[in-house]
């Protein structure tokens, strides 16, 4: 499927996200084994780096900026793609990392906690973030009502609502807005050009393993119900409405 969400905002990501039971290999061999793979299929993935906070990466750079990458934090394996053309071509990418994990790093159907996929968009604007969101998804609510105290300005609206997709609950939507703005910047009225608004939506699911549960196929399916949620609910309920403050205070 060609991306349209990337037109509804000015930086779109997807993000795959296995979360683990136990704790994931250390070994040097393991993990340099684990990106060589990576790398073999991926050649344009060359950067490896080792973070501060103990995370490896293998990442691919166009112009000074992350465009592809397959992290692994403690419990956690994420492979991401911004801006990408197609998400077939997105979700094969992270397919593929998928189908690696349980013979190079040992992560087999019964260690996998949750699996997710998240859609994040970035929306550029120099200004109150917090009057935007309030404005544009609480209007109305019984939240607005505090906005209409004179003199009031919001200054921490970052709305986060998780609903069950199943009856037993193991299959999750989670959408969350995110402003940069502090108190800080609202005192002073001064505002960071280079700070988005951003908006995070999340399907995870908790897989029950059972004999011949392929994660790489259940990731799928579950990419095509975040694909449908994202037309029928996030873009005309959350996006647009995102835009249209935006658009007003330009």
């Amino acid at each position: 499927m060609t991306n349209s969400f990337g037109s509804f905002c000015d930086n779109f990501f997807v993000e795959m996200c296995v979360n683990t039971q136990l704790d994931l290999p250390t070994q040097r061999d393991t993990i340099l084994a684990f990106f060589e793979r990576i790398q073999k299929q991926f050649p344009h993935l060359s950067n490896f780096v080792r973070h501060d906070s103990g995370e490896y990466s293998l990442e691919q750079e166009e112009q000074a900026q992350r465009v592809r990458w397959v992290s692994l934090e403690l419990d956690r394996i994420i492979a991401g793609w911004a801006e990408p053309q197609d998400l077939n071509e997105a979700y094969a990418f992270h397919a593929a990392v998928l189908e690696l994990i349980p013979y190079m790093l040992g992560v087999s159907p019964l260690d996998i906690d949750s699996l997710d996929v998240t859609f994040s968009m970035d929306f550029d604007f120099q200004g109150n973030h917090d009057e935007v969101i309030a404005e544009a998804l609480l209007g109305g609510s019984s939240f607005s009502s505090l906005a209409e105290i004179p003199g009031a300005r919001a200054i921490g609206c970052c709305p986060s609502f998780i609903v069950s997709l199943s009856d037993d609950c193991r299959m999750q939507a989670r959408v969350a807005v995110e402003s940069r703005t502090t108190a800080f910047d609202v005192r002073n009225e001064k505002y960071k050009s280079e700070d988005p608004i951003s908006l995070y939506f999340t399907v995870r699911q908790y897989p029950l393993p059972q004999p011949g549960f392929n994660t790489a196929q259940a990731y799928l399916e579950q990419c095509r119900l975040a694909e449908e949620l994202m037309f029928e609910k996030i873009i005309p309920h959350f996006v647009q409405p995102i835009n249209n403050a935006i658009a007003q205070r330009r």
